[in-house]
Order: C-alpha cells, then sequence, then structure tokens
C-alpha cells in the first residue's frame, strides 16, 4: 500500500508540473500575441477616431488579436465585408480602416436597434443582419441566439442544408457543446472570445 500511495504521490507531482509548465506557457504565448497586437496600436487609434468610436480601440484590438494575432496583412479579415471574398486586402492599414468601419457601422446599427454591444461583435463575424434577429429576440446577444442564428439561418443559406458541423476546439466551444461549430454558419462564440481576448489586452498591453 505505501508504494502504491509513492507512484500515486509521484504521479500527481508530474501532472502538476506539467500543468503549471503548460499554464507558463500558454500565459507567455498570450503575451507575445498581445505584444504584436500592440504594435499597431496607433493605426487603430486613429482609425477608431475617424470612425467616431474611439472608446472602442481595446475593442478593436481584441478583434485584431482574434483574428490574427497581428501576424497577417489582413488583420481584421475585412476582405469579405469589402470585396465579398477573402485575401484581397493588400496593407495591415487598409484592413484596419475596412475593418473598423464596418464595425462602426454595426455598433451604430445595433445602438439604434437596443441590441447590447455584444450583437453588434456577433455580427462582425456573422453580417449586419444578426442585428436584426437579436432586436426581436430581446436585443442581447447570446451564444444560444447565435447558435439558433448559426443552425437555421446562416449555414442554410451558405450552403449547409444538412446542419453538418465540424470540430472546434476553444473553451467555450468545449464547454458549451463539447466543441463543433455548424459548417458555413460562421462562429457563434466570436463575441465571447472577442470579449476574453478583450481582457488580454487591458491586463497584458
Amino acid at each position: 500500500m505505501g508504494k502504491l500511495m509513492k507512484i500515486v504521490k509521484k504521479s500527481l507531482f508530474l501532472f502538476f508540473l506539467l500543468l503549471i509548465i503548460g499554464l507558463g506557457y500558454l500565459g507567455y504565448q498570450i503575451r507575445q500575441n498581445v505584444q504584436q497586437v500592440m504594435t499597431y496600436e496607433d493605426e487603430v487609434e486613429q482609425a477608431v477616431k475617424v470612425n467616431n468610436i474611439p472608446e472602442y480601440k481595446n475593442l478593436v484590438l481584441a478583434i485584431i488579436y482574434t483574428e490574427s494575432k497581428g501576424q497577417t496583412e489582413d488583420l481584421m479579415q475585412s476582405s469579405e465585408s469589402a470585396y465579398g471574398k477573402r485575401q484581397m486586402i493588400g496593407t495591415t492599414k487598409e484592413s484596419i480602416d475596412t475593418g473598423v468601419a464596418f464595425l462602426a457601422q454595426s455598433i451604430t446599427q445595433a445602438n439604434e436597434a437596443g441590441c447590447d454591444i455584444w450583437t453588434a461583435v456577433q455580427a462582425y463575424n456573422f453580417g449586419l443582419d444578426y442585428i436584426q434577429f437579436v432586436k426581436e429576440r430581446g436585443g442581447k446577444n447570446s451564444i444560444r441566439l447565435a447558435e439558433e442564428y448559426s443552425k437555421e439561418i446562416l449555414s442554410p443559406l451558405l450552403g449547409n442544408n444538412d446542419q453538418k458541423t465540424y470540430r472546434y476546439y476553444r473553451p467555450q466551444a468545449l464547454v458549451y457543446n463539447g466543441g463543433f461549430l455548424y459548417s458555413n454558419g460562421g462562429n457563434m462564440f466570436y463575441a465571447d472570445i472577442v470579449k476574453m481576448n478583450e481582457q488580454f489586452i487591458k491586463w497584458l498591453k
């Protein structure tokens, strides 16, 4: 019995040691990503002022973190909203200018509809029609509403009529549904992920 206890204690020690190392590495990676995103702070600050949403600078930085971690030219994945297809954005400035303008439009429409800011953020991923959908259901974004929109409206609109899914291993998804998204249905966890990344920006910038 004593030998078994020693093995158990050793196993637990190794487990917690690996857990601490893993969390430390994750924290290091997050900090590195935040520092990369912050290299675009001045451009973001200018863009939010031009679009009359200066109070949302950290939110824009969080969207950059979510979309690219500051590591591609199309920092805010703005190409689809601007051109209707991917990989059309040629510079980081164009991506920021286009992305912030679209976010400002989304925020304006959400405010006019009486919806919360996270409806506007989710609409950055889903498209502006999502705002009316939320307005008709209480005006407050939630994963439940985002899933309904993804499953029932967006994914069929884009060709997924069989409710096909694919694996998605972000913590929000794993907790909510075991880790999946609907094919062609955008990311129903988008607003929650941006919210988390905005905290990283605030803590580590």
